[in-house]
């Protein structure tokens, strides 16, 4: 007659916190367990896949960066072509080491060569010589290929005067004016392509 006072109690006074672990319990077979314990393995797996993932792509994402960084502030491989910087540069073309530090801090000056982009195409990027800085009085022929008449210009301030090597091709100052120093985009030092070329290339 005990007993069942007892078990009545009892079941009255449980948890459903101790009900639903004695559910669990009951069902839990080996096979559920195994199943278990294999989600987890396959979720620690997923983890870990994802955690590498998200460092390799950190470090990709760095080095972009940085290769952004450096072609942008510091220098950069360029390919230039075209006849009007003959006999200093191919026709069919050179690759080129361009800085991008003097043009920053005011260190050009006349017969640096310059990447410039153009006053006329913005979209264009042109490889001349500069050959005039600003305060200069800059004499240049008209059109070298039909007599040698000459002309005078003054480059005005935060300005400078570039050409071309190859005067008789060259669509430079002498068609569109003094530039602005802001449009140089960076000094060609080196030219690195083709091998019999390769060396500095200074202020001719």
């Amino acid at each position: 007659m005990g007993w069942p006072m007892i078990h009545e109690q009892a079941h009255q006074n449980l948890p459903w916190s101790f009900l639903v672990l004695l559910v669990g319990l009951s069902s839990s077979s080996p096979t559920g367990l195994q199943g278990r314990v294999s989600s987890e393995l396959l979720m620690g797996q997923w983890r870990s896949l994802a955690k590498e993932a998200m460092d390799r792509g950190l470090i990709v994402a760095n080095f972009c960066s940085l290769l952004h960084i450096t072609n942008t502030y510091l220098c950069s491989c360029n390919l230039v072509h075209g006849p009007s910087m003959l006999p200093t540069l191919n026709v069919t073309g050179d690759v080129v080491i361009t800085e991008h530090v003097s043009h920053r801090i005011g260190k050009l000056g006349r017969g640096d060569l310059v990447l410039v982009r153009s006053p006329e195409n913005p979209g264009k990027i042109m490889t001349k010589r500069i050959v005039g800085m600003e305060g200069d009085r800059v004499s240049y022929f008209l059109d070298p290929n039909f007599g040698e008449r000459c002309r005078t210009a003054v480059v005005p301030k935060g300005h400078v005067w570039i050409q071309g090597d190859n005067i008789y091709v060259s669509n430079d100052s002498r068609h569109f004016g003094p530039v602005p120093y802001g449009l140089i985009q960076g000094k060609v030092f080196l030219r690195v392509w083709p091998p019999d070329g390769f060396g500095l290339l200074g202020n001719d």
